[in-house]
């Protein structure tokens, strides 16, 4: 008999629903046995974070220098400003959106909730912060470009192997039952009925932002090519919906190669530009992350700094490039940054972390739809023609 293979997005429903059920029939003492492994499941999160970075951003920045060149440049740079571009326009519409119809300080004003105490609290602190393990990322990274160490190029590429071993094998599967746990806990203490209509009003905006988001992307890239941005939009459409089915940027590469070769991008472009940005271009994630932190400062009744937000953000987009072959691997990257430099509680990422996975495949599907613009771009100043031109140039100076 076939085994089922459910999806993460299905594993998180079935947690959730789990969570509600748990809540309302188990004992005071069998929700504090829960919130046990809760915290210790947030301890072990703010230890691996430090090490996906060093495993994953270490191996990304020295595999650059192989291929080095004015087209790597361009498509990393694009997709960073990309990246970054959505997070501030998630900012801005969310935070003007989501005030009318989310309640300010949700949870805060339950007052009567009952806390829920863990049994036993152990502390796994991590071998370093989040900005100490981004330095260090970058100057090994370009130290191994500089110095072409084989031997330590070999090991930051066997302990990312390891790190991403530990995430799949360890953390993915260990997310469904964390949020569980915490759903769990919620319920037990009367605040789960509040958060109900709240999760997925969240969601909705995300996934609308995303859509506008496709749209501005493709008009700036058909002015810049002076093409029908809506034309070239629709025939990416099949791998967003392959993204929005499957939830991963990396597993839809090829359809998204397909699709580009229909918009007319030459093949060496396309080649070349689809798998780097399915690792460095994240506009979906980005604005899964930045709407779902908008709504837990509205829950919570937080007012961050503006200096702070702007830090995450710009932050954000360089640890995205931890999130090759990860599941959900930019939250992953980014469980630190929230706790580093905005200042969330392990409570409040739990919670931010239910409302960026309870429907994962939104933002993957509007990464790689957005990467089809990036190839746009790419192949308007380094595709055939531009290269035929510029070799014809080049003979009419020889010429003369």
């Amino acid at each position: 008999m076939k085994k089922i293979q459910l999806g993460l997005f299905w594993k998180i429903l079935i947690a959730i629903a789990l969570g509600v059920l748990l809540g309302y029939a188990l004992p005071h003492w069998g929700i504090r046995i829960l919130k046990t492994f809760n915290v210790f499941f947030a301890q072990l999160l703010k230890f691996i974070v430090p090490l996906l970075i060093l495993g994953l951003v270490t191996p990304a920045i020295s595999g650059v220098g192989r291929g080095a060149g004015k087209m790597l440049l361009t498509v990393m740079l694009l997709s960073y400003f990309s990246t970054v571009l959505a997070a501030f326009f998630a900012w801005g519409c969310a935070s003007e959106l989501l005030p009318h119809y989310i309640q300010s300080g949700l949870l805060a004003k339950m007052e009567n909730g009952i806390e829920f105490t863990p049994y036993l609290e152990l502390k796994i602190p991590p071998i370093c912060d989040v900005l100490t393990a981004l330095a260090l990322s970058f100057m090994v990274g370009a130290g191994i470009i500089v110095t072409k160490s084989a031997v330590l190029k070999q090991v930051t590429d066997d302990f990312g192997e390891v790190v991403k071993l530990t995430i799949m094998k360890v953390i993915i599967p260990g997310l469904p039952i964390y949020i569980m746990t915490m759903i769990s806990t919620m319920t037990a203490s009367g605040k789960i009925g509040a958060m109900a209509g709240t999760m997925f009003k969240v969601i909705g905006t995300g996934w609308a932002l995303t859509i506008v988001f496709l749209i501005l992307l493709y008009i700036i890239a058909g002015i810049i090519v002076a093409r029908n941005p809506f034309s070239m939009l629709w025939r990416m459409l099949p791998a967003y919906l392959t993204g929005l089915s499957i939830a991963s940027s990396s597993a839809v590469i090829p359809v998204t190669l397909e699709c580009c070769e229909k918009n007319g991008i030459s093949k060496d472009v396309r080649d070349f530009t689809i798998p780097l940005c399915a690792n460095v271009h994240m506009v979906g994630s980005a604005i899964k992350m930045l709407a779902s932190m908008v709504a837990i400062f509205i829950i919570f009744e937080i007012k961050p700094e503006f200096g702070k937000v702007v830090h995450f953000i710009f932050m954000m987009g360089i640890a995205a490039v931890a999130a090759p072959g990860v599941m959900s691997g930019v939250l992953m990257a980014s469980v630190g940054l929230m706790g580093s430099i905005v200042g969330l509680t392990e409570d409040q990422i739990g919670l931010l972390m239910t409302f960026y996975m309870a429907l994962d495949g939104y933002g993957p599907a509007a990464n790689v739809t957005g990467d089809g613009a990036i190839a746009v771009i790419i192949d308007r100043f380094f595709g055939r023609p531009a290269r035929d031109a510029s070799l014809e140039k080049q003979k009419l100076s020889a010429s003369c």
